[in-house]
């Protein structure tokens, strides 16, 4: 296998894998009610009251007030459905980078930047929606761990740029 085959097929496993992340983490906004009250039994029966009071205490608090937008407000929920279709639509930019990833490597540099736009956004609403901080961390650890394979991704672009000698497109106003 050449080089650049060798990067081109690295390049598509680990957007695969992102892919893959962003859809499983957006598809999960879909059924919210549902799946807090799963996951609250869940913990119950793992005993998690018993060893993680404060987490046991957040996941009630926010299923209640699900459940309760649920039957009394449905349409707030309707938020949470965008939010899926939008994790979904970002998925299929991304197969712009799996076709030619030098020409649409913006799509990667995109996305680490909307990763790195987490932090604030948890750091700043979080407070104001009375979300615990240590939420907050796991809020923010998203855009840390979804910046990671988007990296690996790009460096893996610009070495195959490098190798082929070919650069993206511009724009005559460049």
């Amino acid at each position: 296998m050449s080089d650049r085959a060798a990067l081109l097929k690295g390049i598509r496993v680990w957007l695969v894998f992102f892919v893959v992340c962003l859809v499983l983490s957006g598809a999960t906004a879909f059924p919210l009610v549902h799946e807090l009250r799963w996951t609250e039994d869940v913990l119950r029966s793992l005993c998690v009251p018993d060893h993680l009071p404060a987490l046991m205490a957040w996941i009630t608090r926010v299923r209640q007030g699900l459940d309760a937008a649920d039957t009394q407000y449905p349409f707030v929920l309707y938020g949470t459905d965008w939010l899926a279709f939008a994790h979904l639509v970002i998925a299929i930019a991304f197969y712009g980078p799996y076709r030619d990833p030098v020409r649409n490597i913006w799509v990667v540099e995109f996305a680490m930047i909307a990763c790195a736009g987490i932090i604030p956004l948890a750091l700043v609403w979080g407070p104001i929606r009375d979300i615990p901080f240590w939420w907050t961390l796991i809020d923010m650890s998203f855009g840390v761990f979804g910046v990671i394979p988007l990296y690996v991704v790009r460096k893996k672009i610009k070495r195959l740029e490098a190798l082929t000698g070919t650069a993206p497109a511009t724009t005559a106003a460049q």
